[in-house]
């Protein structure tokens, strides 16, 4: 078939950062980005022009998806930090604005992108081998028997995200929740040998809106929607009677004895043959007999069982639970051991059933609910939290950010370090950076091939970026400083003088709660306005445990998801600064 109008030619776009329109796109971006950045971000609206959802967010996955651009270079960008974001969870607006104020720097300084590009791998390798250095002064190890710091590594996760709504005390109640559902599922028998064949438990997250959010609980096991165990008094019975272990069948396949779910579209019956529908029910009617006499006494389906076998199997004492949903069928698998049975027309194979401890009724707002508790042998345990809020916008937010909770304490598994949080790992990196860049710039310009005054205007560049998202985390028109001593960042609100001076005006301890002001008597420190180009070596803080008393941490940040995330945002600054040519074809 012949085009009804003649092919048009592909749009070659040459050297596309030199647009104005794409700088502008890019700008907006950013400055989108940085406004949501941080627990005091602002929230964002995002609806279609023309009516539909209206999606109320700060967090980045959703953000990023919800909003569509039509430049190549930002849908760039946006895919990679979302790639990003999949694998890790955390660090996704820090992706995106550090991204972005690279390539701003790059352009604001005139330097020519291939000598930007080889300077931002140089850098690059600076930060990641300080990072990973054991005396790293920005880096705390965390340990897993203290309970405080993993509750604070999820509430700095959760925190984040404004549009939860949630209040000092709600964050604190969330967060010991986050900590509690993931010890949980982190097996306690013998886990020696290589960390990816420990085998990890499972979260399911049950939601109710309408509730106060410090209702939210954890509970061991599993809770499944049981909506008629009121009208069966026997599922009652049987659910209060002594503790199993009790036996437990699940099915996928529909047990309605539908003839529809033979998956043929016609059948033809002879006359004076069985009607096929009661052969059905012989057949279902078989494996409720089989299920008796193997002393199963919770029968499970994923869809709908026939009435007559469930009245069979009641009768004979057995909790009956159907239409469980495709969601629950794996967690019940992990949790039980019980093999998922696809067919009736076959006897139940031993080694399909499973087992649970005990169950339960639990009402969860206007449901009921039957709580499955997990067996005593050890296994990957399945645990479920129970969340409540005010409204779906924020119901939603919060089970988005105890997700992002949850897999920031699994990465910690395998590296068990985090970084500072409170803008104070961004600032401490520049100034190491500054400062070693400073000192051996000649051989670093001679080892790049460039001259040491472009080498220094990348530097520049580079630790400006690196601050520009500490300043990013400041809403509400206050003042960022670093102090001189151990570049630690430091907020003063809108309207208070500015005698950083002597600290006079400069709060009790800096963005991580690290550094406090006057720490030791006769060590004071001084401050400057951050971005201000200011050399110096920073001072790891070493904390005398005999002479004075342990900071309190507020705030951590996954070392994992913030070094990928820096790795991503300079690769992918470089990509796009080395992009010349963009191709679209518009037909």
């Amino acid at each position: 078939m012949s085009r009804v109008t003649k092919k048009a030619s592909s749009v070659c776009t040459d050297s596309p950062l030199s647009m104005s329109e794409v700088c502008r796109k890019m700008t907006l971006m950013r400055q989108i980005l940085t406004s949501c950045f941080g627990p005091n971000g602002r929230l964002k609206q995002v609806h279609n022009n023309v009516g539909g959802h209206v999606l109320t967010t700060s967090t980045s996955t959703s953000l990023l998806q919800a909003v569509s651009s039509s430049e190549p270079l930002l849908k760039l960008i946006t895919a990679s930090i979302l790639n990003h974001l999949s694998r890790f969870s955390d660090c996704g607006l820090y992706t995106g604005i550090l991204c972005l104020s690279l390539i701003d720097h790059v352009q604001k300084s005139g330097l020519r992108p291939s000598v930007a590009i080889k300077i931002n791998k140089q850098l690059l390798g600076v930060c990641t081998s300080f990072l990973n250095q054991e005396d790293c002064g920005c880096k705390v190890n965390v340990d897993f028997n203290s309970c405080p710091t993993l509750v604070t590594l999820a509430r700095s996760v959760i925190s984040s995200k404004p549009a939860c709504v949630l209040t000092e005390r709600e964050q604190q109640h969330i967060s010991t929740l986050a900590v509690h559902a993931f010890l949980l599922t982190v097996p306690c028998g013998d886990t020696r040998g290589s960390p990816d064949r420990v085998r990890l438990g499972r979260t399911v997250t049950v939601s109710s809106e309408g509730h106060f959010v410090l209702d939210s609980a954890v509970f061991p096991g599993l809770l499944v929607n049981a909506p008629d165990m009121q009208l069966h008094p026997t599922d009652s019975e049987r659910t209060r009677r002594g503790p199993g272990p009790f036996r437990l069948a699940l099915f996928t396949v529909s047990l309605s004895g539908d003839l529809s779910e033979l998956g043929v579209e016609s059948l033809e019956v002879h006359r004076g043959a069985p009607d096929p529908e009661e052969l059905i029910l012989d057949q279902l009617l078989r494996l409720g007999e089989q299920a008796v006499t193997d002393q199963v006494e919770v029968f499970m389906c994923q869809r709908v069982i026939h009435p007559v076998l469930q009245h069979y199997l009641r009768r004979h004492g057995v909790l009956v639970i159907e239409r469980l949903g495709i969601a629950v069928i794996e967690p019940i698998v992990q949790m039980t051991g019980a093999q998922a049975v696809a067919l009736y027309q076959t006897p139940i194979p031993p080694e399909a059933y499973g087992q649970v401890k005990g169950c339960c009724v639990r009402t969860i707002g206007s449901r009921e609910m039957l709580h499955l508790l997990p067996p005593q042998e050890p296994a990957p345990a399945v645990c479920t939290m129970v969340l409540f809020h005010r409204n779906e916008t924020m119901l939603n937010e919060l089970k988005t950010a105890c997700q992002r909770a949850e897999h920031v304490l699994r990465l910690t598994l395998r590296d068990p370090v985090a970084l500072l949080g409170g803008g104070c790992t961004e600032t401490h990196l520049a100034a190491y950076v500054r400062n070693k860049g400073t000192t051996e710039a000649a051989e670093a310009a001679l080892s790049l091939g460039v001259s040491r005054s472009q080498y220094l205007l990348g530097l520049n560049g580079f630790c400006s970026s690196l601050e520009t998202v500490s300043l990013a985390l400041e809403h509400d028109g206050g003042t960022s400083l670093v102090d001189l001593t151990h570049a630690h960042h430091w907020s003063v609100p809108q309207g208070e003088g500015l005698q950083w001076g002597d600290g006079g005006e400069v709060p009790a301890s800096c963005g991580c709660g690290l550094v406090e002001r006057r720490a030791r008597p006769g060590l004071e420190l001084e401050w400057t306005p951050l971005n201000t180009r200011y050399p110096f070596r920073p001072v790891p803080l070493v904390v005398d445990k005999d002479t004075a008393p342990t900071p309190q941490l507020r705030v951590l940040d996954s070392f994992t998801a913030k070094l990928n995330a820096l790795q991503v945002a300079v690769e992918m600054a470089n990509l796009v600064l080395d992009i010349r040519y963009v191709i679209q074809d518009v037909n």
